[in-house]
């Protein structure tokens, strides 16, 4: 048995089959971890979300932003982006079946025995594990709970941009989501700088904003994310790890396998 967590895959589900035959991935025996963002701006939503959605028992994911997005898409709250090429995933018969499925997944996971945390944008500085994956736990209820809809009408927004414990309903619902699944630049105070996207290590920015595992501390456990294409996976440190790697942006999906820490790769394919 093999556990791999696989980049974001956002449509993208020639390259990640392409990664799966590559390991000689099997759903009976090994399992699959996604950091989210399953769906959006690639050719292939449907097909990605199906083979999750079809394959639950081994092949799992926690909810990144385009995942949510789709969500609130579906419940006709938001309307679709031209660009994330969702027609035919809106069209079809069991659309509602996977935003049943979506909103029982997590946006925390703990693989407990490898060591090993997964998380769409990575687990706000300022938290312990113990109390991101309390928080988590509060959303994960909601999501499931007679809340849903309401919540999903109130999740979109920029604020609070600073924790405080004492946040309540949907202000501090907001703020977990936003720390799990869209966070990359924080500032020294904790504050969440959402419009800055770019490589740090390319970047002659000079303001207080710095990545989020900047202020993360050393740990035992591996912190997995993705959401963020610019870093091509680069962190400079050995317990932080950056998996999505641009593969929608034409770049390559990057796979990794727990056990033996390996990385395996898949270039974009041509003719999306």
């Amino acid at each position: 048995m093999s556990h791999y967590i696989v980049g974001d895959i956002q449509g993208c589900f020639r390259e990640l089959e392409a990664l799966l035959t590559k390991v000689s991935f099997n759903p009976e025996n090994d399992t699959l971890w996604c950091v989210g963002d399953i769906v959006a701006r690639g050719p292939d939503s449907r097909d990605a979300l199906k083979f999750f959605y079809q394959n639950s028992r081994s092949v799992h994911t926690v909810l990144g932003n385009h995942d949510l997005n789709l969500m609130a898409v579906l419940l006709g709250y938001r309307k679709p982006n031209p660009k994330d090429k969702l027609d035919t995933l809106l069209a079809d018969s069991e659309r509602f079946s996977w935003l049943d499925w979506l909103r029982q997944q997590p946006l925390l996971q703990q693989l407990k025995s490898h060591e090993t945390v997964i998380a769409h944008a990575g687990i706000y500085p300022w938290w312990k594990l113990e109390e991101a994956a309390q928080y988590a736990n509060e959303v994960e209820n909601v999501l499931v709970g007679t809340q849903f809809e309401s919540f999903m009408r109130e999740l979109f927004g920029n604020t609070p941009e600073k924790w405080d414990s004492s946040l309540q309903e949907f202000d501090r619902y907001r703020f977990i989501v936003n720390a799990f699944t869209r966070m990359r630049y924080c500032s020294p105070d904790g504050e969440l700088e959402f419009s800055k996207k770019d490589n740090p290590y390319q970047s002659s920015s000079q303001d207080s904003f710095k990545p989020w595992f900047n202020f993360w501390p050393e740990s035992d456990n591996r912190v997995i994310f993705g959401h963020w294409a610019a870093l091509m996976g680069e962190t400079r440190r050995q317990d932080v790890i950056a998996l999505d790697t641009g593969c929608v942006w034409g770049q390559h999906m990057t796979l990794y396998n727990v056990e033996s820490k390996t990385f395996f790769h898949q270039p974009a394919l041509s003719g999306k």
